[in-house]
């Protein structure tokens, strides 16, 4: 298997740890600020990511802004892990070659933009952009104060163990 999709897979796996831990209060609890964001309105956003990815026209195009954003996702955790068993599915079965070129439509701030792109540097992005996403929950869960026993989730894996001052 491809080290692109082992990695994304081994990344999504952290959700279903995350899934199987959580309420369907913790999922949906957005009284967290400055954001009021919930933990499944991160796990949505991360899963319609992939989604986009897996609706390639034959043109090669990819609209990252076309995304389905099925609030069950956000608000009950069965609905989550479904999506997401879904997703590490497809992830599986896909066949492409890392070196395709693509273009992502995405919206950057100011309107769509066509960014030209491989299909193996997008889900390089997905698997970064999972990562990213993992960090916000995890400050979401630790002021819920609900502990998640994963030493490396919302880490980066360059990311150093330990922190020196140097510059």
């Amino acid at each position: 298997m491809n080290i692109i999709i082992e990695s994304s897979l081994k990344t999504l796996q952290k959700a279903d740890l995350l899934l199987n831990k959580l309420s369907d209060d913790d999922l949906c609890n957005a009284s967290v600020s400055p954001y009021y964001s919930s933990i499944g309105s991160h796990v949505r956003h991360i899963l319609d990511f992939y989604d986009c990815i897996f609706n390639k026209n034959e043109d090669n195009i990819i609209d990252l802004t076309a995304r389905c954003r099925n609030l069950d996702v956000e608000t009950q955790c069965n609905s989550a892990s479904n999506y997401l068993n879904i997703t590490m599915e497809k992830l599986k079965s896909l066949d492409f070659n890392a070196d395709t070129k693509i273009v992502v439509i995405d919206d950057l701030g100011l309107g769509k933009a066509e960014i030209a792109y491989t299909f193996g540097a997008l889900l390089s992005q997905a698997n970064s952009h999972t990562i990213h996403h993992y960090a916000i929950i995890s400050y979401i869960l630790d002021r819920l104060e609900i502990q998640f026993e994963d030493g490396d989730f919302g880490y980066n894996p360059t990311t150093p163990k330990t922190v020196s001052n140097k510059c």
